[in-house]
């Protein structure tokens, strides 16, 4: 019998040393798996840290301009203008960036905010996402359907959450505007763009 650390491998030291490696390459997994962010860290560093829809709401102003992240899932979809605007009922993120349901349908997070998007490269599997994880520019664009209390985001970054329910395994997607942020507008005429 080997000893190893205070372990006793019985089959020698190379079979002990072989377990040893895969255990720690299996915890390594686990904990860089469980530790791992939903959003590329280029969006969490840009993002405004804690904003939620309610704070969004209360001081539109303050918030103009600068990068959030929320969560929801989509219940409506418009094309105007040339961009596809989503309507988004609202849901909390988790530390993780993960959209959860809330605790209670009265929930100070419940109501609906719109994302602005690019036609390019949104993956016509969108309207299949049972959720969604959206990093966007707070603009005061908005299409013709919103309402003033609604905020309206630019989206920068979206990442779609597949079902499980069911065994249909649908996979996560996501998606990401190849355009700079600033050269998003509403109207597609604009210099701007070009």
């Amino acid at each position: 019998m080997v000893s190893l650390n205070g372990a006793t491998c019985p089959k020698g030291r190379r079979v002990c040393m072989v377990s040893v490696r895969g255990v720690a390459v299996l915890l390594g997994w686990l904990v860089a798996g469980g530790c791992a962010t939903t959003v590329p860290s280029k969006f969490v560093q840009q993002a405004q840290p804690g904003v939620t829809l309610t704070s969004l709401k209360a001081s539109p102003d303050k918030y103009m301009g600068k990068v959030v992240i929320l969560g929801g899932v989509i219940v409506d979809k418009k094309e105007d203008r040339g961009r596809i605007w989503l309507k988004v009922k609202n849901r909390p993120l988790d530390s993780d960036y993960v959209p959860r349901i809330p605790t209670s349908s009265d929930d100070s997070e419940a109501g609906h905010y719109w994302v602005m998007v690019s036609q390019q490269g949104l993956p016509p599997s969108h309207k299949n996402w049972a959720r969604m994880t959206v990093v966007g520019r707070v603009t005061g664009d908005k299409p013709a359907q919103a309402t003033t209390a609604e905020p309206i985001l630019a989206a920068l970054y979206l990442r779609g959450w597949g079902s499980d329910w069911g065994g249909y395994g649908q996979r996560d997607e996501t998606w990401e505007d190849n355009q700079a942020a600033s050269y998003i507008t509403a109207d597609p005429k604009s210099p701007k763009q070009f």
